[in-house]
């Protein structure tokens, strides 16, 4: 749910509990009082982040951005939205060749927690190919030998050989 969404549901709830206090409705205020509560903290703690996911899983990045945007305080976020949080906004800035940012991103998301160890896997992947693109070969081997002692599939394995592979050797 958008911002704009959750604020008119917001608005909406709060004009029907001033409804139910001038009927003197108790359990009709405190239900609304909760779902107040709710559509408040899923603002801060939840965010777009879900919709950008499903955005971008469809291709449609600008939607994503846009989504993603509407987030104003990413620190905010719960952990478990924050880390696709910024995995999504790497993807997006490196459709733009933002690399710098992308890395950022990238680095942030490095440090939550994912479900499962290839999708941190896959984000090791990405700041070791950015790192490729800056010549910084140091960086590349540390990211790889971290992606490495994680539990990957064959396709994350492959990419990580191509990667090391592209390293050139040392004289």
């Amino acid at each position: 749910m958008t911002s704009k969404w959750r604020w008119t549901l917001i608005v909406i709830a709060m004009m029907l509990i001033a409804w139910a206090v001038y009927h003197r409705s108790y359990q009709i205020i405190s239900l609304l009082v909760a779902v107040v509560a709710y559509l408040v903290w899923s603002h801060f703690k939840e965010g777009t982040v879900v919709l950008a996911s499903e955005a971008f899983q469809k291709k449609e990045y600008d939607k994503a951005r846009t989504l993603l945007q509407d987030i104003k305080n990413p620190e905010y976020l719960r952990k478990k939205r924050r880390n696709y949080y910024e995995f999504i906004s790497g993807n997006l800035a490196l459709q733009l060749l933002d690399d710098d940012a992308a890395e950022r991103h990238f680095q942030l998301a490095s440090r939550l927690p994912f479900r499962r160890p290839n999708d941190k896997a896959i984000i090791l992947v990405h700041l070791a190919n950015i790192n490729l693109r800056k010549h910084d070969y140091e960086r590349v081997r540390a990211y790889l030998a971290k992606a490495s002692e994680l539990e990957v599939s064959s396709r994350i394995a492959q990419i990580i050989n191509r990667i090391e592979n592209e390293i050139p050797k040392k004289k």
